[in-house]
């Protein structure tokens, strides 16, 4: 069980009042709060480590520290064999522009690549991009009743002749979770040779993340969506990333993870990274164990925090005559989303609908928020949907205010 209240205060921005009543960030997927924790610790970096990297003086081996221990702090959320596995980038989407121009000198006209159209824009675009390498690019199309993926058509497309397959984690637009492990092994089945791609930006706020479990070649993921600074993260399996080829200046690094963070790094950052993972580590935990096994208790603990946020505001929202609910409604299913929600009022522009909720204090998203192939399936262009998404700092009572509030818009 999570002790909410101690989680909020730790939360500046929770404390923010509009016209006299308490704000709601509802706005979670499109990217966290930080605790005070992080403020602080990348503020602690620029005050008193600030440097760069390689120097015999005090504040570079303090940099060097930094940034040891960021990778070893994401290999611990990612459970990654090893902290050289951990690149960090400016964000998810230039990591994988990055990994996608590396790979492309491997294509070859015949080459198939698969790609979701559940996904970001962000693990759509790069790889469809490899059709201009000669790649045959096959999208992977939605069960648009639950808007989960369409699993045989993703067997479909597999063949001998695949070589990179990218796919979701979790939908940033509906809060499907893919069955990530059995979509690997069947890859593995048919394409033992392909690279599988992994857009975990949406997952590792939620649930736990495994990229030894999982099986894939690479994972990406986004700090400021859990509660971080504003950087991506890239593992990548090391004899993968150390065949790769990186575009980078002659004195770097020839090894991965330095040969693909080009330039000098975002030092603070990575203080803030790590004491995002530390906050994570501090939920939910007994403080036994390794900061791996803190992890995981304190993700099975958010987890099922939320997933009583999302039975709350599922059988709230359906509930409401007029309500266009998209994805898993079923609260039977709440293992297979987060707590991530589109709807659309009867009637109603989603974006006049989310200006109105942020002038009530709810703050949250309205439009394709990237998931531009997801909304054309669904038919939502050119307007998309309102999106609700909450994190393990929401609570019951901001759950009930928000449908309380919708419920008055519907009605008005």
């Amino acid at each position: 069980m999570l002790n909410v209240h101690a989680i909020r205060e730790q939360f500046p921005a929770l404390q923010r009042t509009l016209n006299g009543q308490p704000v709601i960030y509802a706005d979670n997927p499109g990217g966290t709060q930080v605790p005070r924790s992080v403020a602080d610790a990348m503020s602690d970096y620029l005050l008193n480590r600030n440097a760069n990297v390689h120097g015999g003086f005090v504040t570079s081996q303090l940099t060097d520290e930094t940034v040891n221990e960021a990778r070893m702090a994401m290999a611990d959320l990612l459970n990654a064999p090893s902290p050289d596995e951990i690149v960090f980038g400016a964000n998810m989407t230039s990591l994988t522009f990055q990994m996608m121009h590396a790979l492309a000198r491997r294509i070859q006209p015949g080459d198939e690549v698969i790609v979701t159209v559940l996904d970001h824009d962000a693990n759509y675009t790069p790889w469809i991009t490899l059709a201009q390498h000669g790649a045959t690019v096959h999208q992977v199309k939605l069960n648009r009743e639950d808007v989960t993926l369409n699993l045989d058509d993703f067997q479909r497309y597999l063949s001998p002749n695949t070589r990179i397959v990218a796919f979701g984690h979790a939908s940033n637009a509906v809060g499907t979770i893919n069955p990530a492990q059995r979509l690997v092994e069947m890859v593995r089945a048919v394409a033992p040779q392909a690279l599988i791609y992994i857009d975990a930006v949406q997952s590792v706020p939620h649930i736990p993340v495994d990229v030894q479990a999982l099986g894939c070649d690479f994972l990406a993921c986004s700090s400021y969506k859990f509660f971080g600074p504003h950087m991506g993260i890239l593992w990548g399996r090391y004899e993968v990333l150390d065949s790769l080829l990186a575009y980078k200046v002659r004195p770097a690094p020839p090894n991965p993870p330095d040969k693909f963070e080009s330039g000098t790094k975002n030092h603070e950052g990575m203080a803030g990274v790590t004491a995002a993972v530390n906050y994570l580590a501090s939920v939910g935990a007994n403080g036994a164990g390794s900061r791996r096994d803190q992890l995981r208790q304190a993700m099975e603990a958010i987890q099922q925090h939320e997933q009583g946020l999302s039975y709350r505001l599922i059988r709230g929202l359906t509930a409401m005559p007029g309500v266009h609910f998209y994805g898993i409604q079923d609260v039977e299913r709440l293992d297979e989303r987060v707590p991530t929600v589109a709807i659309n009022l009867e009637g109603q522009v989603p974006q006049i609908v989310a200006n109105t909720l942020a002038q009530r204090g709810i703050f949250c998203w309205a439009g394709h928020y990237y998931a531009l192939e997801v909304i054309e399936e669904l038919g939502l262009v050119p307007d998309g949907a309102v999106r609700l998404g909450l994190t393990h700092y929401n609570t019951e009572e901001e759950v009930d205010r928000i449908l309380e509030t919708l419920d008055g818009l519907r009605l008005a």
